[in-house]
């Protein structure tokens, strides 16, 4: 397993032998990086597909939003527009649950 590095100004982390020569995001010296331990790489190994699985929520849930925009806007009888009213709520709140997660993936390091 390759090692990971982790820019002390902007956060950014890297893989590889070694702490690239600048950071790729915030352009700061390869002096500005540490080695992450075993137990802080692990945690972002682990929690890499679980981050892209939230992400993926959260651009899904955009779209189910618009959808029932739509819906909403097509006014075709007032259950439907209910029906549409109401799965616009539930997906705002799929959508802040997965933000809330990759938030506290961040703020545990696994990120």
């Amino acid at each position: 397993m390759k090692k990971l590095f982790k820019c002390t100004v902007c956060g950014f982390i890297s893989e590889g032998e070694e702490a690239p020569e600048k950071c790729p995001k915030c352009n700061m010296g390869k002096e500005k990086f540490v080695e992450l331990s075993k137990e802080d790489a692990d945690k972002i190994y682990q929690s890499d597909r679980t981050n892209d699985i939230h992400a993926e929520i959260i651009v899904l849930a955009d779209k189910i939003a618009k959808l029932c925009n739509e819906g909403i806007e097509i006014k075709l009888d007032p259950m439907c527009v209910a029906a549409f009213e109401k799965a616009k709520n539930e997906v705002w709140t799929i959508k802040q649950r997965s933000k809330a997660e990759l938030a506290g993936h961040m703020n545990k390091g696994k990120w």
